[in-house]
Parts: C-alpha cells; structure tokens; sequence
C-alpha cells in the first residue's frame, strides 16, 4: 500500500469516527431532554394532585363543621324537649 491510500483509510476511518461520535452526543442529549420534560409533566401532575387533596381536606373540614354545629342544634332542642 501506498502513502495515499494510508490518507484514505485514516481519512475514512476518522470521519467515522466523528459521524459516531456527534449521533451518540445527539442521542444522549435528546434522551436527557425527554427525560427532564417526563419529569416535569410527573411534577406537574403531582403538584395538581396535591392541590385536588388540599381542596378536598377543606371541603371536608367545613363539612365536618356543619354536621357538628347541626348536632349540637338538635342536642339544644332535645335538651329543651326533655
């Protein structure tokens, strides 16, 4: 083999290299960002998820308010029955 066809076989062998080398950096980062935006919609979804818990423990505290202050109506009435 000669000089210039060493050239060549480098030459070939280095683009390669490079074509492998920036698809796996392309790849990764592309992986990476999927991944980052996958958590964000979870956070996101766990976040409203906590909030619909907050509401729902309000909405029972006032419910809970109202059955006591209503039970105490009728303990009032049944005392003044008796």
């Amino acid at each position: 083999m000669n000089w210039h066809q060493w050239q060549e076989i480098i030459g070939v062998t280095g683009v390669f290299v490079l074509i492998t080398v920036v698809l796996s950096i392309a790849i990764v980062q592309l992986a990476s960002t999927w991944r980052a935006k996958a958590a964000l919609a979870r956070e996101s979804e766990y976040r409203n998820l906590a909030e619909k818990a907050v509401r729902t423990q309000e909405e029972t505290g006032r419910q809970l308010k109202d059955v006591q202050d209503r039970l105490r109506s009728i303990e009032h009435v049944l005392r003044e029955v008796d």
